[in-house]
């Protein structure tokens, strides 16, 4: 968790961007992350250094080994005077940082080489990396933040990003913006990734779903009973459950594709300070065709789960779209396309949750059924969570659900849920709101997994009924059926029953009676009036 100071240092940052001429909040978090990039090289670099000297054995260095290579270094140019600074940034610091995606790393197997080649491989988005900070005072007071931050704390740095990013407020083009971190913290908590998995998001932007699920893997998978720390301040798990998957983790078990530069420098560096060495983030429109080229093994088959909001707005070209996915569903609206392109990612058997507007539930077009048929025909359709329409503000107004499916096999049933708060109030202001019957989410996830632990339990129709069979409550039951004999209406108000109470009214003779009555009383008043005039 992030000490009150921190926030106060960096809200004043935030400010100092502000007043120094840069306005937009994507552009300061990339700046600031250019500049946290810079330190934590000179960091690993540090830690090599270290273990170099005790061990006496040579390691891959990131820097070069000359006068020149060695100013590169964050230690070395961090307390240049701010016009020095900012030529010395411009003219060689950020080119050295593109220049990090061709430099040869060794092979020897260690954690530092790993880090190493997750830190050059960041240098593929540094290519038009550039200082937007004009400003010499700006610079300065950047730079003497960055350096006070407790980036040798992996359970901080994490924080930190995620407390940047927590300011972005402006909704980005393509129908992006930010997914509320409590909805994905929920929706990841439903499709309980394990630390095997192979997971994507197909339209990452800031990674938040990504670096959200190794949270919730240090939550779930690791006990902090007999915690050390190591010189470098990194706390250690005596009974860290994850430790036999670090390799997995850091190397092949997240992919996170986007076709904005910007973002995934953004998410490169988010996955990084989560303690993720190597996450797989590359440039890709996840619908063109051009993903069967660049990434066939992922394209089809491949991963085990998928967490996504995919952009909503928009239509695209069908001559670009992959036809394996138009095959699947025939249209060019972009939510569709989406839903039809996790469907051929994920493995048989693979679990996605994905946030849809609440049109793809119940459109009417021939497009809108065919998905929806292929969902429950040959998949398996567990779940849908209805959201309610301020989640997105100050973003977006638009309804929303989120769809949890299986690939493969054929769906029996559709748990719903009729989530209407979600602890912060529904407005643009989205304040945090406290008290019984503000926030659904910890209901939804409990009624999730007590439908999921009978479905697993394999436990009989009545059974599940019993528990799930009532539509009056958030939490129900549809057959599939009923579902089929709509036209695939997925839409919660088309099974969720209401009741209303009844209301007793007097009869019409006395109620006209008592106007009567209350006229008079209006006439007598006014004529006292007059005769007081």
């Amino acid at each position: 968790m992030l000490t009150g100071q921190i926030r106060n240092d960096i809200d004043k940052l935030w400010e100092k961007f502000w007043t120094g001429g840069i306005a937009n909040p994507l552009t300061v978090i990339e700046q600031i992350s250019y500049l946290m990039f810079a330190r934590m090289l000179d960091m690993q670099e540090e830690t090599a250094e270290r273990k170099a000297a005790r061990t006496g054995k040579d390691f891959p260095h990131l820097f070069p080994q000359t006068p020149e290579g060695q100013l590169l270094r964050w230690k070395n140019f961090k307390n240049m005077a701010g016009k020095e600074m900012l030529g010395h940034l411009k003219k060689e610091v950020f080119p050295f940082f593109a220049s990090l995606g061709q430099q040869e790393v060794g092979e020897d197997g260690s954690v530092e080489t790993q880090v190493a080649h997750a830190l050059a491989g960041i240098g593929e988005y540094m290519q038009d990396a550039d200082i937007e900070i004009k400003n010499e005072s700006v610079l300065v007071a950047s730079v003497e933040m960055i350096d006070q931050l407790p980036l040798t704390q992996s359970d901080v740095k994490g924080d930190i990003y995620e407390y940047l990013l927590s300011k972005l407020t402006t909704a980005g083009i393509n129908g992006q913006f930010r997914t509320p971190r409590h909805i994905i913290d929920t929706m990841i908590a439903m499709a309980d990734p394990q630390p095997d998995a192979v997971i994507c998001d197909p339209a990452c932007g800031t990674a938040g779903f990504l670096a959200r699920t190794m949270e919730y893997l240090n939550r779930v998978h690791s006990s902090e009973a007999g915690t050390f720390k190591d010189e470098d301040g990194n706390p250690h798990y005596s009974g860290d459950l994850l430790e036999p998957y670090r390799a997995h983790i850091n190397n092949d078990m997240f992919w996170g594709f986007d076709f904005d530069t910007t973002m995934l420098r953004v998410s490169s560096m988010n996955m990084l300070l989560h303690g993720v060495a190597g996450a797989n983030i590359h440039y890709q429109d996840s619908l063109n065709k051009s993903v069967r080229e660049n990434y066939p093994l992922q394209e089809q088959d491949f991963f085990d789960v998928i967490l996504a909001n995919p952009p909503f707005k928009g239509s695209l070209d069908e001559s670009n779209v992959n036809p394996d996915v138009l095959g699947m569903v025939k249209t060019k609206k972009t939510e569709l396309l989406f839903v039809a392109h996790i469907l051929r990612a994920l493995k048989p058997g693979g679990f996605a949750a994905v946030i849809v507007p609440d049109g793809v539930l119940f459109g009417s077009s021939k497009a809108h059924q065919q998905l929806r048929k292929e969902l429950l025909e040959h998949n398996q359709l567990e779940g849908i969570v209805s959201l309610p329409s301020g989640v997105f503000k100050p973003y977006a107004g638009v309804s929303t659900a989120v769809l949890l499916f299986t690939k493969g096999g054929s769906t029996e049933r559709v748990w719903f849920y009729d989530l209407q708060a979600d602890g912060y109030s529904l407005d643009d202001k989205r304040t945090p709101l406290k008290g019984e019957g503000s926030n659904d989410l910890p209901d939804a996830l409990a009624q999730w997994r007590a439908y999921r632990q009978l479905v697993l339990a394999n436990a009989d129709t009545g059974e599940i009924e019993q528990q799930f069979g009532d539509k009056t409550q958030k939490a129900f039951v549809v057959d599939a059926a009923d579902i089929a004999s709509n036209k695939y209406d997925l839409s919660i108000n088309r099974y969720k029953e209401v009741v209303y109470e009844e209301e007793q009214y007097d009869p019409p003779k006395e109620i006209l009676a008592r106007l009567l009555k209350l006229e008079d009383e209006i006439i007598t008043e006014l004529k006292a009036l007059e005769g007081m005039l």
